[in-house]
């Protein structure tokens, strides 16, 4: 299993952590390369800019469940979905979540290698 530590070490594929209200804490620099997005652009933002539209709402009531019961069917195991780049293309990524406690906080990570 990673760990954010893990992820933020990726250099090869892009990679985004949120803290446990979804807002954007790090992206690495192949992120950039990859999906035209700026640190400056995100840090701060919620994940769910970076999501299709039709999409964010069963992101956002899966994510509050989680924070909720802890419980979860997403994390550590690769998921075909789609990231929004910054020109607003939606491209097929596989994503692999982890989720780490810190402090009694929930983070998230999430390194999304594009299929295209």
């Amino acid at each position: 299993m990673k760990t954010l530590a893990d992820l933020r070490q990726c250099s090869d594929v892009p990679v985004v952590i949120a803290d446990h209200q979804g807002f954007i804490t790090y992206i690495n620099s192949c992120f950039t390369e990859v999906l035209g997005w700026q640190e400056a652009d995100l840090i701060g933002q919620l994940l769910t800019v970076i999501l299709p539209s039709n999409f964010r709402d069963s992101h956002t009531l899966s994510f509050s469940r989680f924070q909720a019961t802890e419980n979860a069917t997403v994390l550590n195991h690769p998921l075909k979905l789609k990231t929004v780049t910054k020109s607003q293309e939606e491209i097929l990524t596989e994503h692999f979540i982890v989720a780490e406690k810190q402090s009694d906080v929930w983070h998230f990570g999430a390194m999304l290698r594009p299929l295209t």
